[in-house]
Formats: C-alpha cells, sequence, structure tokens
C-alpha cells in the first residue's frame, strides 16, 4: 500500500511531501509522486506530527461497556490524534491476568484503528494486599510492560517495594497513584478556600506529594522505574526534581485538565468537574505548565474517564471521577502550552508522542519524521477553532468539562503505518 502525503510541515517547519510505502517513509522532498494506486492526503500546509501516544486512558471494557468499550474509545483516540493508548486496569473483572490483558489486547487489534495496550494491575483485585501476575502478564502475548493499580494507590510500602523490584528484574514499568487514602478518606475537593466555602471535605495535596517522595526512594533502592499518573500539586514538582536530580528513574505525567481548569470551576457543584485528583487552585496550574515545559513532568496523558450519565448525574458526593480527554487532549495542550510560548512544535511531540512511547517501551510509535520510519503521524490544522460538544464526541459518554469551550487547534487527519485511521473529523474503517 502507497501512501503520498504532499505539502505537510514536519514539527510545523518546512512543507514537504512524504512518499510511504508499507507501513515506512521511503522519501522526503518536493514534488513528489506515486505510482496510479497511491492515495493522496493532502495535508493543507498543516503540521505534521508523530503519531500522539496516551498513557493512561480508560476503556472501561471488560464490564463497564455501558460507558466506554474499546471500540469507541479506539474511535475517540484516532479521532484526537493518538495512534497508540494504554488502558488501565479498574475493569470488571480487573486486568490482573494474563486472560483480562490479552481479551483487551485482542479487542484493540480488532478495531483497528490505534494499538491498544493493556496495562497490568500491581495487585491482586486492585486490593493492594498482594501482587498480581506481573510475570505472566509481561510474557503473555498481550506483553504488558506498564502495571498499575490506578484508581487507587497501592499504600502498602513493602507491597509497593516488591512491586518494584519485580519491575526491575522484568524491564517493565510502575505507575503509581499517587494518594495516600489515609489522607482523603471522604475528601471532595482541593483543600482550600474553594472547599471550604462550598461546604465540601478537603483533599490535601501532601496525600500525593508524600506517596511520591516514598516511592522515589524506593525506586531508588530497588533501580526501578517509577512512572507517576496525574501530578497535580506544586508540591510535588519540588520531589520530582530531587528525584531526578539524585538519578532516580522517574517519570510523571499531567492531564490536560490540571494544565488548564482550577477548582474555581466546583462553583455550582456541577459533577462534571469531579475528578481525581482533583482540580486544585490557578498556581498548581501554572507550575503544571512549568514544569512540563521544563521536563520535570516528561509527559501529557489524558485519564480518559468515561462515564454513563447516571454515574455523572448525581448529587456531588456520589457522582463518579473523572473526565473525557482524548478528542480535546490536543487542543487544550495547543492552548496552555503552545500559545503562550512554552512549547513549540517539536515540545508537543516530546510531551505528546516521544517520551510516552519511550516510558511505554513501544519501538515503533513516537518515531521521528524521516525517511526509514514507521509512517505513524498525527496531522494538525493549528489555526483552526472548534467548540466542544460532548453529546458529539466519538466516546460512548459525554463528560467533558469543556462542554461549550472554544478550543483551537484540530486534528485533520491521523495515519497509523501508513493507512489512514481518521480523516476530516471522521473515523476510517
Amino acid at each position: 500500500m502507497t501512501l503520498l502525503i504532499k505539502n505537510a510541515k514536519p514539527y510545523g517547519e518546512d512543507a514537504v511531501d512524504l512518499l510511504v510505502d508499507d507501513g515506512v517513509v521511503v522519501e522526503i522532498g518536493s514534488g513528489l509522486t506515486g505510482d496510479e494506486t497511491a492515495e493522496t492526503l493532502d495535508a493543507g500546509g498543516h503540521v505534521l506530527l508523530p503519531g500522539l501516544v496516551d498513557l493512561h486512558v480508560h476503556l472501561r471494557e471488560p464490564g463497564g461497556e455501558e460507558s466506554e468499550t474499546v471500540e469507541t474509545g479506539s474511535h475517540a483516540a484516532a479521532l484526537g490524534g493518538f495512534t497508540a493508548v494504554f488502558a488501565m486496569p479498574n475493569t470488571d473483572p480487573v486486568a490482573d491476568t494474563a486472560v483480562v490483558v490479552e481479551h483487551v489486547r485482542r479487542r484493540g487489534e480488532e478495531v483497528g484503528l490505534v494499538d491498544v495496550h493493556p496495562v497490568g494491575a500491581v495487585t491482586a483485585g486492585l486490593r493492594g494486599e498482594k501482587l498480581a501476575e506481573l510475570g505472566t502478564m509481561a510474557a503473555s502475548r498481550a506483553q504488558v510492560r506498564m502495571f498499575s493499580d490506578d484508581g487507587r494507590c497501592v499504600n502498602d510500602p513493602l507491597v509497593m517495594r516488591r512491586a518494584l523490584e519485580y519491575a526491575s528484574a522484568l524491564d517493565v514499568v510502575i505507575a503509581q497513584h499517587a494518594e495516600d487514602h489515609r489522607l482523603t478518606g471522604g475528601a471532595q475537593a482541593h483543600e482550600g478556600a474553594v472547599a471550604a466555602r462550598l461546604g465540601l471535605q478537603g483533599w490535601p495535596a501532601t496525600a500525593e506529594e508524600t506517596v511520591i517522595a516514598r516511592d522515589c526512594a524506593l525506586a531508588r533502592e530497588a533501580g526501578a522505574d517509577l512512572h507517576v499518573c496525574h501530578v497535580s500539586s506544586l508540591h510535588s514538582i519540588a520531589v520530582l526534581r530531587q528525584a531526578k536530580a539524585q538519578g532516580v528513574r522517574v517519570s510523571a505525567e499531567v492531564t490536560p485538565h490540571h494544565l488548564l481548569l482550577t477548582d474555581g470551576r466546583l462553583t455550582g457543584y456541577d459533577p462534571v468537574n469531579k475528578v481525581n485528583p482533583p482540580l486544585r487552585t490557578g498556581a498548581d496550574t501554572q507550575a503544571m505548565r512549568e514544569a512540563l515545559a521544563e521536563g520535570v513532568i516528561d509527559v501529557v496523558a489524558t485519564d480518559h474517564a468515561p462515564h454513563a450519565q447516571q454515574y455523572k448525574d448525581a448529587e456531588w458526593a456520589a457522582a463518579r471521577p473523572g473526565m473525557l480527554g482524548l478528542q480535546t487532549a490536543l487542543s487544550v495542550v495547543i492552548h496552555t502550552m503552545v500559545e503562550p510560548g512554552l512549547l513549540d512544535w517539536r515540545g508537543v511531540a516530546r510531551v505528546l508522542s516521544e517520551r510516552p512511547a519511550e516510558i511505554g517501551r513501544l519501538p515503533d510509535q513516537g518515531r521521528p519524521i524521516a525517511v526509514g520510519e514507521p509512517a505513524t503521524f498525527c496531522l494538525v490544522d493549528p489555526e483552526a477553532q472548534w467548540t466542544v460538544r460532548g453529546a458529539a464526541l466519538a466516546s460512548k459518554a459525554a463528560n467533558t468539562p469543556y462542554e461549550g469551550m472554544r478550543l483551537p487547534g484540530a486534528v485533520v487527519a491521523t495515519v497509523l503505518r501508513g493507512r489512514i485511521t481518521a480523516r476530516d473529523g471522521k473515523v476510517v474503517a
């Protein structure tokens, strides 16, 4: 199969043509032509990036298909410019055995729009008591390379220590949901002035910071790779910076919503703004942006968390935490990081593609746009503006906090190994 991409700007730089054959870039230049069988994609002078990689999504399958499925989540991912996603294990049954992770991997292959990589649970049943079958899942057909109890923290330091020791031996990464549950019991919002005014029990930032500090020490001792999920507090940044300076193999992610939204949105008690960890202050969002630009926070990951209406359309305390993110992530990064000059397009590629692929051990994703490399791309119109409507998103759910918000940048096309998977706002089967 031959694909000719005309007039694209890799990383926002000079416009070129790219000729792709059998999923690989074979020529880059000007005035290129393909044979009569070649499919042509007119890039229109738009920005060409490596396909985006998301280390943190919830596809809900198996067991939560009323909120999302691998198929609907894959549609949302392709339309958002993603070519690979990591599906978290808090499903029903939990992805803590080879059988379940292989099912998720197989479903992703059947849909075929993005590479779906299952994340295995660290502990059996996400109960935090004993380790799950890490070695079996790593050696399975699913080839699990990331493990997490996301949604819950591995609170027991001995269990976490053993997990990191196994991770070092298996060459996998442990992704921690950093939340000391002993400090967050009953918490409903960031501990601060807004929560006090609204009468909501506060969620202290120290619940995140202390777990990160502990786990960095354990990772250093084990010589293991630790990944910190959804960093949200400015106080966590100093801990990460110090750990990295000491040579600890720790990486970290920030969500788009923690780059943009603050706890000021909680006025009115709309559960669409309820998320774990909670939206924090403007000082925290600014710290997240600066840390991402600096590289202390390595990547943007969506924590895409779809919920059926019955789980969100409830009083604040009863509503489930979580927000959609796959189709809005790139636009939020453009708004918060590119427009203020904190990142250029190569920086966007670093935090949304290259570094996530490296952390997730994906050798054929996040690759440079160059001859001999896989033709896995995201084509972006940086001048476009669009209004977010939850009902119009491809996800099975509609719980977006950006409802009615006008955002910059639009994904024009997504290409996975030379095959167009999304184009002009529609999935290409």
